[in-house]
């Protein structure tokens, strides 16, 4: 019989409760036992960043962690970016204007990884920006549109502070 440990955590703000193997990833336990797949898998090494998400305020690589580290731990993921269903955030409101995505497989990562880096950087450079992003890969564009996205949000949300 394989060992089950329970794990609490608050993701975008629900607490969940559940028993799982002191195995499963992060990754894994926010896609298929809380049905968040928002969370995309692509490369299960923290190389891609596909799966990023935030634990308590920071951007992490979900396949990196195993569910029972989170254990009392706050996730946000991007379904909990819109501020109410049907409305999309100044984040990604900037990546639809700015056409910084294009399959989509890699955005949740960044966008993630980019509410955290707006959160201590208000006001980046062009160059900071790339640096940012330097731990997210995409294959489909060549980065400027989401550089162009990520400081167009940075503009409207301090515009809107």
């Amino acid at each position: 019989m394989t060992q089950r440990i329970p794990v609490a955590v608050t993701v975008n703000g629900t607490t969940h409760r559940r028993e799982v193997e002191p195995r499963l990833l992060l990754s894994d336990f926010i896609r298929h036992e809380l049905g968040l797949t928002g969370t995309h898998v692509g490369c299960e090494h923290g190389v891609c960043g596909a799966c990023t998400i935030r634990l308590d305020g920071a951007a992490v690589r979900s396949c990196l962690i195993f569910a029972v580290q989170a254990d009392g731990h706050a996730i946000s993921t991007v379904e909990g970016l819109a501020p109410e269903r049907g409305r999309l955030s100044v984040l990604q409101q900037a990546f639809q204007d700015a056409h910084g995505l294009q399959c989509g497989y890699c955005t949740p990562g960044i966008l993630m990884t980019v509410s955290a880096f707006l959160e201590d950087n208000p006001q980046p450079s062009e160059a900071e920006v790339r640096h940012a992003l330097s731990g997210n890969l995409c294959r489909c564009t060549g980065y400027q549109h989401i550089v162009d996205a990520v400081l167009l949000a940075a503009q409207r949300l301090r515009e809107a502070g």
